[in-house]
């Protein structure tokens, strides 16, 4: 029997039910269970955690820790450094935000978010198996915490995003994983914000509107199942 942990940024009960979560973390949840629960070539059980328990050393969680067979899938940046898990190196590095806009600057010559301006508004997913694959930019739809695929960009703009992901995911060393790359664009030029190492809010909208949706995608990924191809439907907002 295999045993996945899920970890989020929600007051979680001891019978491991969601008890303050927000909408969206709520449909992550439902979206990556789904997933697992139909791509899982043996049994599966589920355990959904709180990432504030994991900040007490003398939590239940410590248990959790020290499994070395289970399959570890945060949906939260903030995890507290002691934590240890296979993808503990690239959800730091993820979660250092001046190193790597400092790096993209430096190396790659593309300009970046500074502090909360120029916050990113659009997303590329990024399916990294044997070599990236990169799906159809997400962006901000009207209403708050909604979403639009696909938002059309510029050949040129888009050369250049897929050169900033897959150089950006090489000088990381990035395991096998769905990543999201948060960037806006100004006067027409790339302008870097952040890396997600999971389908964070955004790839929601996948759900209405790719095959496989970007949390099929993830949990594909940590499980060595190949993704042959990518489809989108017509754009639909969520």
């Amino acid at each position: 029997m295999e045993k996945v942990v899920i970890i989020i940024n929600a007051e979680v009960s001891e019978q491991g039910k969601l008890i303050s979560a927000s909408p969206v973390t709520q449909k992550m949840v439902e979206a990556l269970k789904h997933s697992i629960a139909q791509y899982s070539a043996v049994s599966t059980v589920v355990e959904i955690i709180s990432a504030a328990s994991l900040w007490s050393r003398h939590s239940r969680t410590n248990k959790i820790d020290k499994d070395s067979e289970a399959i570890y899938c945060p949906l939260t940046i903030q995890l507290p450094e002691y934590f240890d898990f296979p993808y503990k190196k690239i959800y730091s590095a993820c979660k250092d935000l001046h190193s790597r806009r400092r790096w993209v600057e430096k190396n790659l010559g593309f300009k970046t978010s500074v502090g909360d301006s120029w916050l990113g508004h659009l997303w590329l997913p990024i399916i990294m198996t044997d070599k990236p694959i990169y799906a159809e930019v997400i962006g901000e739809g009207a209403m708050p915490n909604s979403y639009e695929q696909p938002i059309s960009i510029p050949n040129r703009q888009r050369k250049s995003l897929h050169r900033l992901a897959a150089q950006l995911l090489d000088s990381l060393d990035a395991p096998p994983s769905t990543y999201l790359l948060q960037f806006s664009l100004y006067n027409g030029e790339i302008v870097f914000d952040r890396l997600w190492p999971f389908p964070a809010a955004p790839a929601l909208i996948t759900l209405k509107t790719q095959q496989p949706d970007l949390f099929t995608c993830h949990w594909h990924c940590l499980t060595g199942q190949p993704i042959l191809d990518i489809s989108i439907s017509d754009p639909m907002p969520i």
